[in-house]
Parts: structure tokens; sequence; C-alpha cells
């Protein structure tokens, strides 16, 4: 039973140390949204810098709390982040536009 038991685990194991990842990269992307420039979030016309800096600290929060419902809302938020409005900034501050 100690097998069966150690495998069955795994599951739960994999899930909470991804959780972590994903909540300490939602850390990450609030010192980033912290430091860029508060202009680049007008011109893409996105929420501010202070509003993504609390949804991301929010949602590292949420991450690391043993609910799983609410970890996977938090864990959207910081995709959002990093897939959709990160490169958008990037793009206004190195000029390129996405082009």
């Amino acid at each position: 039973m100690g097998t069966v038991g150690t495998i069955l685990s795994l599951p739960v194991l994999l899930r909470s140390v991804l959780f972590i990842l994903v909540g300490i990269a939602g850390v990450v992307g609030a010192v980033l949204a912290a430091t860029t420039r508060e202009d680049a979030f007008e011109a893409g016309n996105r929420q501010s810098k202070w509003v993504w800096v609390a949804i991301l600290v929010g949602s590292a929060i949420a991450c690391l709390l043993p609910l799983p419902f609410v970890s996977w809302f938090g864990a959207v938020a910081i995709g959002i982040y990093y897939f959709d409005v990160r490169p958008q900034l990037s793009g206004i501050i190195r000029g390129s536009y996405g082009w």
C-alpha cells in the first residue's frame, strides 16, 4: 500500500510545485511591471502600471493558496501578463510595435 500511496500522491505534489513556480513567476512579473515605464502601459491601452503590479502580486498569492480553483485564476492572470501584456509593452519600449 505504501508504493500505491506514493504513486497517487505524485500528481498532488506536481500540482503544488507547478503552482509555486507560477507564483514565483507572478512575483517576478510584478517586479518587471513595477520597473516598466508608466507611459508604455498608456500607449498600449492597458491598465495602469500599479494596477498590473497589484494583479500580479494578488495572483502570486492566489497561486500559493491551497484552494485549487482560486489558484487557477491567479495562474491565468499571470499568463495573460507574460503572453499578452509584456510582449506588447516590450515592443512599445523598443519602438518595434510588433513589426
